[in-house]
């Protein structure tokens, strides 16, 4: 079979294109429109970091400048049309997608009832009657509410009693549904009570060959070109197994075809895509030249070796390395600008002195730093500061740097 080749710039639009990177931001970010964006990036994952706004704002924002955090919150919680589980990590879901979720209640079911009880999480298999019976009781509940009388453990994640680790598996298996969250503190209640009847898997489950095919297709649609491997991970619910062979099934069917992926250090990748995939990447037009601040979590940047082979952009998240070890700092922002990722930027929200404040600046190889450049960057900063509520942007002495070596920065992710 004749093999498909992708320059490095046509895949890089592609999967720009395809995570809503390659247009203006121009639109609307609220009700049906952002339930919109939501859904062509399949998931938007959840984390409360906060130096300068939640992961999962500044994914929606990067997109969409006129969106605010209040517009997720009543999509997810009033309108209902999100719900909250897990694909590599937390995320908030269309609810339409639901229907597909009940493989991955079986089987976080079974993985996780034998990964905490080994963790010593004695007796939460027991509080499952006790918190479902709470719930029935008393309407949602947060961690707080259950398990007053049980002794917590000793610090991280030990400070789960019994009762919150019966929550959060109950959750995870799919017998409680997370309505919302008390600042990031999640609420649970009854799945019966939360989730239409239709959508609810039946007791007699589909078999599992429905979702695996479901989760594949979406995947590809969602990344332009994969590997076996990136459509497993990309919701996290179907094995590598299972991917290659659902790869290979449509491969023989004609559905997919192989084709071979032009990275930036010259050598080439084989992935998957649909047939007509260089049509689709020619007929893109190249992104616009803004500056763009990107979260350290976005769907982009999920697979930090895909992003290097893809953009040549060496990137790695360095909160859980010590401060000495850090190359760049503790939470680093990437930015984009057209179809390049051009620098990292080290900032915070300063809210007592009401003011973005920028550390430090570090440009890609090969970028060169000019006033325009710096206009445009300034430009995009007051954009972000205006959107976290912040008056002004002031930038520390020093804060461009000489620009980024290729270091590795250890324990970093």
């Amino acid at each position: 079979m004749a093999v498909t080749q992708l320059a490095n710039r046509e895949a890089r639009l592609l999967f720009m294109d395809r995570h809503a990177l390659a247009e203006s931001t121009a639109g609307q970010a609220w009700g049906e429109d952002l339930l919109a964006l939501i859904h062509r990036l399949g998931f938007v994952q959840l984390d409360s970091i906060n130096t300068v706004a939640r992961a999962h704002d500044m994914i929606l924002y990067s997109r969409r400048p006129a969106y605010r955090s209040d517009n997720l919150k009543r999509l997810y919680e009033s309108d209902r049309a999100l719900f909250e589980h897990w694909t590599h990590d937390a995320a908030v879901i269309p609810m339409e997608f639901y229907r597909h979720w009940h493989l991955r209640f079986q089987r976080d079911a079974e993985r996780l009832k034998a990964r905490w009880s080994n963790w010593r999480r004695d007796g939460f298999e027991a509080r499952f009657d006790t918190v479902l019976a709470h719930v029935r009781d008393h309407g949602p509940v947060c961690s707080s509410d259950v398990g007053t009388d049980e002794k917590k453990g000793s610090g991280g994640w030990w400070d789960w009693h019994p009762s919150k680790t019966a929550l959060e598996y109950l959750w995870r298996s799919g017998a409680l549904t997370v309505i919302g969250r008390n600042g990031f503190q999640k609420r649970y209640d009854l799945t019966e009570r939360v989730i239409e009847t239709g959508l609810q898997p039946s007791t007699d489950q589909r078999d599992s060959s429905e979702t695996i095919d479901w989760c594949c297709n979406a995947a590809l649609d969602r990344l332009g070109f994969a590997t076996s491997g990136e459509l497993a991970a990309f919701w996290a619910t179907v094995t590598p197994t299972e991917a290659r062979d659902w790869c290979a099934a449509e491969l023989a069917a004609g559905r997919i075809i192989p084709v071979d992926i032009a990275c930036t250090d010259g050598k080439t990748r084989r992935c998957f895509a649909r047939p007509d995939v260089r049509d689709q990447a020619r007929l893109l037009a190249p992104p616009p030249g803004r500056i763009r601040v990107l979260s350290p979590f976005d769907p982009a940047l999920r697979d930090r070796n895909r992003a290097q082979r893809l953009f040549g952009f060496h990137y790695r998240i360095e909160v859980f390395v010590p401060a000495a070890k850090r190359t760049y700092g503790y939470y680093v922002f990437p930015l984009l600008e057209g179809d390049r990722l051009i620098a990292r930027i080290d900032m915070k929200a300063q809210r007592d002195t009401d003011r973005l404040a920028v550390t430090a600046l570090w440009p890609e190889p090969g970028v060169r730093w000019s006033p325009a450049r710096t206009r445009r960057l300034e430009a995009e900063l007051q954009r972000v500061a205006r959107f976290t509520g912040l008056a002004r942007v002031t930038f520390a002495d020093g804060w461009m740097r000489d620009p980024v070596r290729q270091a590795r920065a250890p324990s970093a992710r």
